[in-house]
């Protein structure tokens, strides 16, 4: 896994300031070194720079970037970041069409495949991925990310020149002054924050490359053009059959993204969707003859502090401990105390490029980094409820029926701490609501289907559009701080594609969540993990982390010159540090709840000043 980024400028002139673009390219690296601490690599031409931070899992030897190729008609550049869990198979067809190969990495088959196929390369691709191909005669640049989004990739048009990265912060560092928000980021930032619209920033004019596209960059402009999208269609399979489909897909997921050339772990919470991935991962291992090393993590008190709730009805580690001696794998757990929970959370927002899910996305990152200190792939259960229906909002009734994001809903919750006359101006709540119609309106449907069928592929596709992309977004950038690449074999794309046109009824066989998954797992764990009722990622209850939160306010409602103060009703802010925190009653998803708030405004104090971000609205 790498960190890529480039300028491209349509009217040339760059090898005329050569040193000028190699020492921006170098900025960006630099920035993003953490996506890639083994080696970097630049490559300017007159109309469009490359630059490219490796982190080495295929190929230690050969997989240099940029890597170029040189058919006689055209030369090529590419600069990728990602994994190509079928590349064995794309290789050997292209070697059958008469290419040849000088290395075992992905990088060349796509480039090689790009040569070969055009834009067609990306159909044949399974796995996740951000690249930037560069054809020199042409002077044409191709973006391109995963039907999913795992892999992230921004640009933003900055005058004569395009900029594009894998973290918004390469782009600042070649000009920090882009770190604008205007009236529409500020939205972004307060109505639906940590998430934000499909293929928008907070960010004045910094654009992502959607999920499932691809930009064409060249003397007519930018071009967007959709290589893959979800369909409606009947579901003709039986129960049986799609039970048996389910289970043969997962199985071969998991087993395709354990392709590397260097030790794999995985994530195991002791839930249904990481213990599965273990499980099979386990199995792979034994038949090398080799012991699977498995990791679960928790905060510092929550065996005194924890308190269940419907989100969050029991915590994770006596199961994980029993998975672990369920399949054998080398286990250890990891306790997040309260000074680092708090002190990533700055961390956090600095890998993000902008606040994001707080203390839930500070812990993550802690322990990111304490696994990278012995790996640098792992799997994890990520995704699983969304495409399964795993979520209340699936079927409770009260979440199910609302006009609103089922996970965001509580628009007062959200703003209890913001001046008045900002919610007023800003008109937050109809910004919502605004957002969820749109997504909602561009469902895939399928014809003549009504009633609630049809609300759940709506769910669905909201799960797919919004919660599922914030998700990724924060495994992406908490395990690639530290340079670990976390994959997510739940994300398949031949998963998703099949699940999304699963019935209900299905996917709820037995009358419980997730039904559908747990009768294609079964084999793979015991009944006490396989029927555990769904518990979501851990968070801390402890009162000495909410003192620490409460502390850091208080000490910026005392300065005037902390930029959040634009933003907040310093005398709502008072009275909420007084009175005792609520814990189950989330404003975003189902962890986010009072301490998440303070937090959250922690960090967009925090960003800025750091990032020196100037709101216009």
């Amino acid at each position: 896994m790498c960190g890529i980024s480039g300028i491209y400028r349509r009217v040339g002139g760059m090898k005329q300031e050569e040193r000028y673009y190699r020492n921006a390219l170098l900025a960006m690296n630099k920035v993003q070194r953490h996506r890639g601490p083994d080696e970097e690599g630049i490559y300017v031409s007159d109309a469009c720079g490359l630059a490219h931070v490796r982190l080495s899992i295929l190929d230690l030897k050969m997989g240099t970037q940029p890597m170029y190729y040189n058919t006689g008609a055209e030369k090529y550049a590419i600069v990728y970041n990602g994994e190509i869990y079928n590349m064995h198979e794309i290789r050997e067809e292209l070697i059958d069409h008469g290419i040849t190969f000088e290395t075992t990495c992905d990088t060349e088959v796509i480039l090689k495949g790009y040569a070969a196929w055009g834009k067609e390369i990306v159909k044949h691709l399974n796995g996740i991925f951000a690249f930037a191909i560069w054809e020199e005669n042409a002077k044409r640049l191709i973006l391109c990310r995963d039907r999913l989004g795992v892999k992230p990739l921004f640009y933003m048009v900055h005058g004569e020149e395009v900029l594009f990265a894998s973290e918004i912060k390469a782009m600042l560092a070649y000009d920090k002054k882009i770190a604008n928000v205007d009236r529409q980021g500020l939205c972004e930032l307060l109505a639906l924050g940590p998430a934000h619209t499909y293929g928008r920033t907070v960010y004045q004019g910094v654009t992502e490359v959607k999920p499932g596209m691809i930009c064409q960059l060249d003397g007519q402009g930018i071009l967007e053009e959709a290589y893959w999208q979800l369909e409606g269609h009947e579901h003709e399979d039986s129960e049986e059959k799609t039970v048996e489909k389910v289970a043969f897909l997962i199985r071969d997921a998991i087993r395709m993204q354990l392709l590397s050339d260097i030790p794999v772990c995985t994530f195991l919470s002791g839930g249904l969707d990481s213990s599965i991935v273990t499980s099979v991962a386990s199995e792979c291992m034994k038949e090398k003859g080799m012991k699977l090393s498995t990791y679960s993590f928790d905060f510092e008190g929550n065996e005194e502090y924890f308190a269940a709730s419907s989100f969050q009805p029991s915590q994770d580690a006596p199961f994980a401990k029993e998975m672990s001696e369920y399949l054998g794998t080398e286990h250890t757990i990891l306790t997040c105390s309260n000074k680092n929970l708090f002190s990533h959370l700055y961390a956090a927002m600095k890998a993000r490029d902008y606040p994001c899910m707080a203390d839930v996305e500070s812990s993550l990152l802690y322990f990111c980094g304490e696994v990278s200190k012995r790996f640098k792939v792992t799997l994890t259960g990520e995704c699983a409820d969304e495409i399964f229906g795993g979520y209340p909002w699936f079927y409770r009734k009260d979440m199910f029926e609302r006009h609103a994001f089922p996970w965001s809903y509580d628009m007062e919750a959200r703003t209890a701490l913001l001046k008045p006359e900002l919610i007023e101006e800003l008109k937050l709540a109809q910004y919502s609501i605004e957002a969820y119609e749109n997504t909602i309106a561009k469902t895939p449907r399928l014809a003549g289907e009504s009633g609630e069928e049809a609300r759940r592929r709506e769910l669905s596709y909201l799960n797919l559009r919004w919660f599922m992309a914030t998700l990724l977004e924060r495994m992406d950038r908490t395990s690639m701080y530290h340079g670990l690449e976390a994959r997510v074999p739940f994300a398949d794309h031949r998963i998703v594609e099949y699940l999304y046109n699963v019935p209900w009824r299905i996917k709820f066989m037995g009358d419980m969540e997730k039904g559908l998954l747990r009768h294609a797992a079964k084999g793979l764990l015991p009944d006490s993990v396989l029927f555990r009722k769904k518990s979501p990622y851990p968070k801390t209850y402890h009162p000495a982390y909410e003192r620490l939160l409460k502390e850091e306010v208080v000490k910026i409602l005392k300065s005037e010159d902390e930029p959040i103060r634009q933003l907040l009703d310093v005398d709502k802010v008072k009275k909420y540090l007084e009175i005792p925190m609520a814990y189950a009653k989330p404003w975003y998803g189902q962890l986010m709840a009072g301490p998440q708030m303070l937090a959250y405004y922690l960090q967009i104090n925090m960003w800025m000043k750091e990032y020196d971000v100037k709101i216009q609205v």
